[in-house]
């Protein structure tokens, strides 16, 4: 493997050629990702791969003038300490900011290969050509602007901070509340039916944890399995069955902890249920706020919504356990 140092004036431009043809790609690919939701920042994109292929002529035209039209098989692969594309774009979870930060770090890389190549050859019409295109790369962070500018009115921006918050609710909200829910309502009657019945705090806290765990592989299982975001745009389907069932465990794991207060206390289930009884008042609010803050449910209403069905299931586990 040769470093950019060692290759011919013929096999950097051919390099150049590879590379600009592979950026395109790229920032055509980000535009297409984005059209659905983000309609004025794939525009953006669509500009920024319309002036890549627009370098890649340039250099195709320099090329045949100079060598030919056979290009040599050179790819960035190829050459040693030469800059590399991290293939961001197979990840579900590309979002727009994680793709203006790679298109970032695109032109920085871009202009200084460029400028190395610029400085490394001695043809006076190769150096004109490599100095003008590290130029433009250093200017793309300009072109951006100009672009966003024209691009993403307010209108624009607006359209597209209500989509962003869309798919962060469908894509983690949602699922975590449904987790929430369940682990802080599901898990109560067998809690409290183990409680009554036991009046044991540390077999009390076993029932509690087997019930959390279980609820919470349940929870994100479903939820991975039922829906894989491929027509509802709600992202990957394990991880969001990763946020439900991590959420159902904490959910049911929160009232279950003060079940580890020692049994040779004093009054030690009567001190362990009390607590458990205001963590699940706690867990309750956290529902209702997250159901106003990002389902603009009135927070009385929600308060009351779960309050009602966390009571219903709370006296059920407590006449089961005390029957």
């Amino acid at each position: 493997m040769k470093s950019l140092s060692e290759l011919s004036e013929r096999e950097v431009v051919a390099l150049a050629i590879a590379s600009e043809e592979e950026d395109s790609r790229i920032y055509q690919h980000f535009a297409d990702r984005l059209r659905p939701d983000f309609p004025a920042s794939a525009e953006i994109f669509d500009g920024m791969a319309e002036e890549e292929r627009e370098h890649r002529n340039s250099l195709y035209g320099f090329y045949r003038s100079r060598f030919g039209e056979h290009l040599p098989p050179i790819r960035r692969e190829d050459v040693r300490g030469f800059l590399k594309r991290r293939a961001v774009w197979w990840s579900p979870h590309l979002d727009l900011d994680k793709m203006r930060r790679e298109a970032e770090v695109m032109e920085l890389q871009a202009a200084s290969f460029y400028e190395k190549a610029a400085g490394q050859t001695l043809d006076v019409s190769m150096r004109e050509l490599f100095t003008k295109l590290a130029e433009v790369e250093r200017g793309h962070e300009r072109k951006a602007g100009e672009l966003h500018a024209a691009h993403l009115t307010d209108d624009a921006e607006a359209a597209e901070e209500h989509a962003r918050r869309r798919l962060f609710v469908l894509q983690y909200v949602q699922p975590g509340l449904a987790g929430l829910i369940d682990g802080s309502v599901s898990t109560l009657a067998p809690l409290f039916a183990a409680a009554f019945a036991t009046q044991n705090n540390w077999e009390t806290f076993l029932v509690g944890l087997a019930a959390s765990v279980g609820a919470g592989i349940s929870m994100g299982l479903t939820e991975a399995l039922s829906d894989d975001g491929e027509i509802t745009g709600r992202g990957s389907p394990w991880l969001r069955g990763l946020v439900c069932g991590l959420m159902t465990a904490a959910g049911g794991i929160g009232h279950t902890l003060p079940y580890l207060v020692p049994d040779s206390w004093p009054n030690a289930f009567m001190l362990a249920t009390a607590i458990a009884a205001v963590v699940v008042a706690v867990e309750l609010v956290a529902i209702s706020w997250i159901r106003t803050r990002y389902m603009d449910t009135p927070f009385w209403s929600a308060t009351y919504q779960v309050v009602v069905g966390g009571v219903l299931v709370l006296l059920a586990g407590i006449f089961i356990g005390s029957a």
